[in-house]
């Protein structure tokens, strides 16, 4: 794909949704990273549903850590895996409170050593709450990015790379939002909708599907 098409794909994302958002639900880093540590093979909407109830009762890593990992898995066990994340981010509450006075790091390095924080979630937590240039590559943002030819790769890192180094500059900051939201709503896994699709025209993808 050329830099001309890559211009016009995320011109048209931005024209169409000029702010976009996570939608996981949150008000301050550390509820942001939380909710995307329990995101991990999650829906958003589970998350929020579970945060929901979680948040206005413990929303610091002291009042979360008071909890206990029985405490917490109370709030969150409609989500996948409750268990071992609850274990997860109890022991992160642990090290935010001894070792980042109670804050989220800045850092990728910092929020990697965090239990449950892998490359990609580090990169969400630097890009949504810090708005720092990551790109936090995800199924959805994997399977677009090949699909459409925005950017190729055979795995997660090299696509991020691929992302970093080709998405115009201008559109970058909020390039994974825009991604995530057309693979989660219009390009989707089983069957890409082309015919609702804003960039059919740019996508390079063969195999083309109508919409019936």
């Amino acid at each position: 794909m050329n830099a001309a098409k890559r211009l016009e794909i995320f011109r048209r994302f931005h024209e169409d949704n000029p702010e976009p958002k996570t939608e996981l639900a949150y008000s301050s880093p550390f509820e942001l990273l939380i909710a995307v540590i329990l995101s991990a093979q999650s829906t958003d909407v589970g998350v929020n549903k579970a945060t929901a109830k979680l948040y206005p009762v413990a929303n610091t890593p002291e009042a979360i850590y008071a909890l206990g990992v029985e405490g917490l898995s109370h709030y969150i066990k409609t989500i996948g895996l409750y268990n071992s994340k609850a274990k997860n981010v109890i022991e992160t509450c642990r090290l935010l409170i001894e070792l980042h006075g109670s804050e989220v790091p800045q850092t990728r390095e910092a929020l990697e050593a965090l239990p449950g924080v892998g490359r990609k979630t580090a990169n969400v937590v630097l890009n949504t709450a810090f708005r720092q240039l990551t790109m936090a590559v995800d199924t959805h943002i994997f399977r677009v990015s090949n699909r459409t030819g925005i950017a190729r790769g055979k795995n997660v890192v090299e696509v991020e790379k691929q992302l970093m180094k080709f998405v115009p500059k201008p559109y970058l900051l909020d390039s994974h939002h825009w991604l995530i939201l057309h693979g989660r709503y219009v390009c989707q896994a089983r069957k890409p909708r082309c015919g609702s699709c804003r960039i059919e025209d740019l996508c390079e993808y063969k195999d083309k599907t109508s919409d019936d």
